[in-house]
């Protein structure tokens, strides 16, 4: 089950890049939505959100994450002044549902990462959060064509600032709490979203 998961993940994301490649972008980025709910499923069943602490920071992950991006898209304080598109899913308020999720997902998968290489928590939080920021990096280069955000001036430095603060709290709360997961699936959940943006950034950019 888990190596037809990871595969299944994986064809996903290639059939997209080659989809949109081919032009196909109305018919692959609207779908987006369901790619986030599947890699929520393979946190779940494979990464194993198992315990009652996992299901409480998953969960708190998750309000925060919607929290910081209220107020980012409400005030312009903390990421600049942008909007979420169409391809994110269901919004209220202008905020997408899955973007907590996507929060949590990345915070737990880049903590189990950074706890591969380093041990002492100062390390594993700064590398986490690394993990967290070099991503978004990537993914603020394919937002505007992929219908996920906007950017009224671009996403300055900022932005990746505060990105990388919030990151670091949640990943020194992970650390307080021992949270362990799957390294495999983690491995993969994040190697797939990383190349899929870079990817993507290169054929719209070529």
């Amino acid at each position: 089950m888990k190596l037809a998961a990871i595969v299944f993940l994986w064809i996903v994301h290639v059939a997209a890049l080659v989809g949109i490649a081919l032009g196909y972008e109305d018919f692959f980025l609207p779908k987006s939505p369901f790619t986030l709910v599947y890699l929520f499923f393979c946190m779940v069943l494979l990464f194993k959100i198992d315990t009652q602490i996992k299901v409480l920071l998953f969960g708190l992950f998750m309000i925060i994450g919607i929290s910081v991006e209220w107020i980012g898209v409400h005030t312009g304080s903390l990421f600049g002044d942008y909007y979420y598109g169409k391809n994110f899913g269901p919004k209220i308020d202008g905020i997408p549902l899955l973007i907590g999720v996507n929060w949590a997902i990345l915070t737990f998968i880049t903590h189990i990462i950074a706890k591969n290489f380093f041990k002492s928590a100062i390390a594993v939080i700064a590398a986490g959060a690394a993990l967290m920021v070099g991503l978004d990096f990537f993914l603020e280069q394919i937002c505007d064509f992929s219908g996920f955000w906007h950017f009224e001036n671009g996403a300055g430095w900022f932005n990746y600032v505060c990105w990388y603060i919030i990151a670091a709290v949640l990943h020194a709360i992970s650390f307080k709490f021992k949270l362990k997961g799957n390294a495999l699936i983690s491995y993969h959940l994040y190697g797939v979203q990383l190349i899929f943006a870079l990817g993507l950034w290169i054929i719209i950019t070529i």
